[in-house]
Parts: structure tokens; sequence; C-alpha cells
């Protein structure tokens, strides 16, 4: 049997993150999105994720075309190839499995997809620009008894970039949800335990939406704090509030986002997005929203 997918990546190409399933399941997209549903065939077996950021001018199609020729070469037939509004758009996006952010940035005006198959093997090569960089990402899968997939950034003969212009108002991925739903959830904001702090660290949500309200000044933010059902509506109202204002100041501080654009409120647990009844959906429910208004 054929080893598994052997891709070499652009040299300025820095690894962000990787995520292994020793087994599961992979609905790999094999469609455009059509009726809200984008078509997919189920492949099982061991899953990796993988993530990295390359900086520089490379458009993504300057990206992605050299890893389909590799795998066109690996003997991998491609199942699906598009770009961003072939592809569907936002409803594609938000139909396929996407590494959480700062991990994978999307930027639903600017990625291309592409599906292949090998036999019982599986891969998928996501690429985009957002906020000044590209970032791919590809999701392998492979039967238990073949060779784990390698990915490696080699020094290689590029062509000649294309030039992209880059317009910081130009909305990324949690932008361009804030314009379409109005509000958008800032998955990778961490407090510590037991806190209403904001951890130290950079947060690629804060960094996304200072700039879109730099960039934006018809618009202002409200962030909304909310939590699980544990406790009074009283305290975890209390506590929503103080998350919320601990993320404006986070982004007013490290961030230089304009302070009289951004508004605060705690709505405690009266608005679940998960069960409260377990672990995980009370975790979900602790989370904090960013609100997009007319300024």
């Amino acid at each position: 049997m054929l080893s598994a997918a052997e891709l070499t990546l652009p040299a300025n190409a820095t690894g962000i993150s990787e995520r292994a399933t020793a087994l599961g399941v992979y609905q790999l997209p094999i469609g455009p999105e059509d009726a809200d549903k984008v078509p997919s065939e189920r492949f099982e077996g061991q899953i990796t994720r993988r993530t990295w950021r390359a900086d520089g001018q490379s458009t993504v199609l300057q990206i992605l075309a050299p890893l389909r020729d590799q795998l066109v070469e690996q003997g991998y037939e491609v199942r699906l190839d598009c770009a961003a509004r072939d592809c569907g758009g936002f409803g594609f996006r938000f139909g396929i499995e996407v590494v959480p952010t700062p991990d994978m940035m999307v930027d639903i005006s600017r990625y291309h997809f592409l599906s292949a198959i090998r036999g019982g093997e599986a891969v998928s090569v996501l690429v985009s620009r957002a906020g000044g960089a590209a970032f791919i990402q590809v999701i392998s899968v492979r039967p238990p008894d073949t060779a784990p997939a390698v990915v490696k950034p080699v020094v290689q003969a590029q062509a000649d970039p294309v030039q992209e212009t880059t317009d910081p108002g130009r909305p990324v991925e949690l932008a361009k949800v804030l314009e379409v739903r109005g509000h958008a959830v800032l998955t990778d904001l961490v407090f510590d335990s037991g806190s209403t702090r904001l951890r130290e660290g950079r947060y690629g949500s804060l960094a996304e939406l200072a700039a879109y309200l730099a960039a934006n000044p018809q618009y202002r933010l409200l962030l909304v704090g909310h939590t699980d059902m544990v406790g009074s509506q009283a305290q975890n109202a209390d506590i929503s509030q103080r998350r919320a204002q601990s993320v404006k100041e986070r982004l007013v501080e490290a961030y230089a986002a304009d302070e009289a654009r951004i508004d605060t409120a705690g709505a405690g647990f009266l608005a679940p997005i998960a069960s409260n009844l377990n672990p995980e959906g009370r975790e979900a429910n602790r989370r904090v929203e960013a609100v997009l208004l007319a300024n």
C-alpha cells in the first residue's frame, strides 16, 4: 500500500497547531454548498489536523497549486477544487470543518479549498489570506495500518509572487460573522479559573475586533458576557458583566481600540447556546460575545 501523502509547504510556512485523533470519522467535502448543505463523503481512520501561517505576499492559489500538484503526482484523485465564491462563500466555510481561530483564520472572500482521495485515504487543504498573512490547514485521514502523513516546509523555488492588496477594512472571518449574523462568540478567550480576569496573552479575536473598529468608524461594539446556570442569576449577571468589562479593558490597553465605541453588558445564564445539563454544554455557555452596532 502506498504511504500517506507527503506534502512540501512553502519555506516560509510556520507550524501553528497539530491535532490528532487515533480513530474517528471525517466528512470530506466533495462539492460546493447547496441549500445550506455541503456534500461530503465519510472516511474513517486516523485523523490529523495541521495548520500553518505563511508570511509574505503569495496569493492563495500560489500556495495551494503546488500542494495540489503534489497530491496528483502521488496518485490522489481530486474530488473538489474551488475558490471562495465557487465553493459557496459563507455557507461553505461554515459547513466544513475548520480548526478554531486563532490557529486557522479564514477570510470568506479569499480562500481556496481542495479535497482528494486515494483508496481509503482522504486529504483536504484549505488556504486563506487574513490579516496580512496566509493560513494553511491540512486534514488527512488514513486507515490505521498506513504510515502517517508527512507535511514539511523546505526551501523550494517559487514563482514570483503576485502582489495582493491587503485592505485593513476588508472583513476577515470574525468580522464577516459579525456583519452577517450581528454577533460572534470570541472562542479563543481564556479566563483564569474561578476568576473574571482575562488571562495574559495575545488573542486573535481581539486583534481582529480592534482592527475592524479602526477601519470601520460607522460601527461600535457591545461585549456581552454569558455564564452557565451554576449559581443565582444575580451572581451570574455580575460575573458575566465583569468578564465583558475585562475583555473591553484588554481591547483598549493591548490593542488600542477606541474605548468610547465599546459597551459592555452581562446576560448571566439567560441566553444559553448549549444544554446546561452536561459539562460540555456548561463550558460552551461560559463565553463572551461581540455584538455589532451602528455608531
